[in-house]
């Protein structure tokens, strides 16, 4: 796609529904990469078989071959549209022309709701109803993003003062986890407006079972290549682990602005020759290029690739990080504090001592747990129910004014 402000119409039409009338749903978010857009893509999927009308207003800049497919599939079930503009990370002045552009979109296809997603999406779809209330109900929820700045400094302040500004104006909330939840909480305040933890869900097919590939390295790292991941200190634990003597060899799958980084740290610290960089690929490919899967993570909210990995049975070391306790549930003392390579150093040696079965065997409790708790129906119902809910006590507010 270019990169200037693109819309693009889809052809699915309305279907109607026995339990109320079908909702005009436009979802707002910066990039169409990574947990966020999964979240939204099984969002949307699930309204629009519902028969909901639904569109999507994102950035034009991001999203690689991998989110380009999804966004072009998802396109001709798209009532309400696809709509594209350049946006930003931080702060930047393009963020008024997708404010104007986000402006007429709204105009011309009139959504019953907006739901914006993650810190910028937050913002694109909350403002304009700091100007004007267009009796469009406004749903949000975070994503770690913004609540993730270090607390006590400059933009961490500026960014909450932002989002209790933007919470004023906000119908609903609906947050991944119960921790992104408390984290909000204590940093911004409790919300006014109605509020509701709906974990991500899992499709059926993703709880088969993934086995390693017959030239499986030992460890394998799916995720964004920056410090937050804690790359630096799965460089430390390897480092142990050869002073140690023990052989180990990684596989990192992914992409990132510390990428170069990451190559010299390899090369610098001897680890180049057992390790291999790959490209993104899909979650379930990239599981199979190692025997135990690593998550070594300084922050985190409610991660898609641990939720996955658990489902399919990959073994897991993880930190006790944002929501990652809650996938856990019952096997949480297994996971590790972060950015500790002794410790980490200390659970991979452990794991590649343990056979298959026993590796298995620890697997399969997670599996049961996850499978009982995490459910992409259960997560697509909780959010329409929180959306009519939300209308429900905006509509009674209305009738005693």
């Amino acid at each position: 796609m270019q990169r200037g402000a693109i819309v693009e119409l889809g052809t699915a039409p309305v279907a109607s529904l026995d339990a109320g009338q079908p909702l005009r749903i436009l979802h707002v978010f910066r990039a169409p990469v990574g947990g966020l857009f999964r979240h939204v893509e099984d969002l949307t999927r699930g309204q629009i078989e519902r028969g909901h009308a639904v569109g999507i207003f994102c950035d034009s800049l991001t999203g690689g071959p991998r989110g380009e497919a999804i966004l072009a599939s998802l396109l001709p079930s798209f009532a309400l549209g696809l709509a594209r503009t350049p946006m930003r990370r931080n702060p930047h002045l393009s963020d008024i022309t997708a404010l104007v552009a986000l402006r007429r979109l709204t105009r011309k296809i009139k959504p019953d709701i907006i739901h914006a997603h993650g810190s910028k999406g937050g913002v694109y779809g909350r403002l304009p109803a700091l100007l004007h209330r267009d009796g469009i109900l406004r749903a949000y929820t975070p994503h770690g993003g913004s609540l993730n700045h270090r607390p006590g400094s400059a933009p961490h302040w500026i960014y909450m003062r932002i989002e209790a500004l933007l919470g004023r104006v906000t119908d609903l909330f609906t947050f991944e986890s119960e921790f992104v939840a408390a984290r909000y909480i204590d940093y911004v305040g409790r919300p006014r407006a109605l509020n509701r933890v709906i974990w991500n869900g899992l499709h059926r097919h993703e709880f088969e079972t993934v086995t390693p590939a017959p030239n499986a390295s030992s460890l394998v790292f799916i995720g964004e290549f920056r410090a937050a991941k804690g790359i630096h200190t799965l460089i430390g634990a390897l480092c142990l682990l050869r002073q140690r003597g023990v052989p180990v060899s990684v596989t990192f799958v992914g992409s990132g602005p510390d990428e170069d980084e990451l190559h010299a740290a390899l090369a610098r610290e001897g680890l180049a020759e057992r390790a291999t960089i790959l490209t993104p690929r899909p979650a379930r490919d990239a599981m199979r290029l190692g025997r135990v899967m690593v998550v070594p993570s300084q922050a985190e909210s409610l991660p898609y690739v641990i939720l996955e990995a658990a489902a399919a049975r990959v073994p897991l070391i993880a930190t006790k990080v944002g929501g990652v306790p809650e996938i856990f549930g019952p096997v949480a003392s297994r996971l590790l504090p972060p950015d500790d390579p002794a410790m980490l150093a200390d659970a991979i040696a452990d794991c590649l001592e343990m056979s298959t079965s026993e590796l298995r065997e620890e697997a399969a409790v997670l599996a049961a747990f996850v499978e009982q708790r995490f459910s992409v129906a259960v997560m697509v119902d909780g959010v329409l129910g929180a959306y009519r809910d939300a209308m429900a006590l905006r509509s009674h507010a209305r009738q005693h004014v």
